[in-house]
């Protein structure tokens, strides 16, 4: 006797069951149910899947529901997730990057600069680590007024003074008054360039060197009209500060005096 099924209903009519819903990565192999088309996902855009073959044709399918097997099981493709932006992994400085980390209470313990632009730059490629570490940086528009700033800072053990200065070479007024003021706990640096303008790579600006001006006419005035640039000093700054992306667009003088202000200042 013929053994039938107590559900009479007819297969078009039954519910179907849920299938997987896989993200169409590129690469992944699947087969199109209704034509046999075997091949590994290239491209996925505006409900379409494209596939190739292991011959390289390539075919463009709809994404419908049920519509591919994998590994001979029924799935439906869906478009993948889009990619969250890669987060950094360093600073500009080239420190290991903290994602989510708060800036800390600021420092009694300071760095001061030598103008605006000495300022703009540091904060650009040190920004992110003197924020972690809690180190304001203020700048003196030029050092004639040093002795008087250190003397109402009062430096000491928990409140350390850096100081960056511009053309710091020996027997120059820079470096005079950079003595008079040094201490145990106020420490003066420098880099041997007239402005810090120079302490960017020439590489990075898309020159062969910095300009020589001769003495007596404004050097940052003079660099311009070298370059061709408009005597305007402010624009030549901000095109040169959007130059720098990282530590790498810097020269290694002016790094490695900034690095050691910082670790002078944040030291236990």
């Amino acid at each position: 006797m013929r053994q039938y099924s107590p559900d009479l209903t007819p297969p078009w009519k039954k519910p179907q069951q849920p299938v997987p819903e896989v993200p169409a990565e590129p690469g992944l192999v699947v087969e199109e149910a209704g034509t046999g088309f075997c091949g590994a996902v290239i491209r996925c855009e505006a409900g379409t899947v494209t596939l190739e073959d292991r011959f390289g044709k390539h075919r463009v399918f709809p994404m419908e529901p049920r519509g591919f097997l994998l590994e001979g099981r029924v799935v439906t493709l869906v478009r993948p997730a889009p990619a969250g932006p890669a987060r950094p992994t360093r600073t500009a400085s080239g420190s290991v990057a903290v994602p989510g980390a708060r800036a800390r209470v600021a420092r009694a313990g300071r760095i001061y600069v030598e103008g605006r632009h000495d300022a703009e730059l540091v904060e650009r490629v040190w920004g992110d680590d003197l924020r972690i570490e809690g180190v304001v940086v203020e700048y003196l528009e030029g050092v004639d007024d040093l002795p008087s700033i250190v003397a109402d800072f009062a430096p000491g053990p928990d409140a350390r003074l850096g100081v960056l200065v511009d053309h710091l070479v020996p027997g120059s007024k820079e470096w005079r008054i950079a003595q008079s003021v040094t201490s145990d706990h106020a420490l003066v640096v420098g880099h041997p360039y007239i402005d810090i303008w120079e302490a960017v790579k020439p590489s990075s600006l898309g020159i062969e060197a910095w300009p020589r001006v001769p003495r007596g006419q404004d050097w940052k005035t003079g660099v311009c009209r070298a370059l061709g640039w408009p005597d305007n000093t402010g624009a030549a700054w901000q095109r040169i500060l959007s130059a720098v992306r990282s530590y790498k667009d810097l020269e290694p003088e002016l790094l490695g005096r900034v690095e050691e202000l910082i670790d002078f200042v944040t030291a236990p």
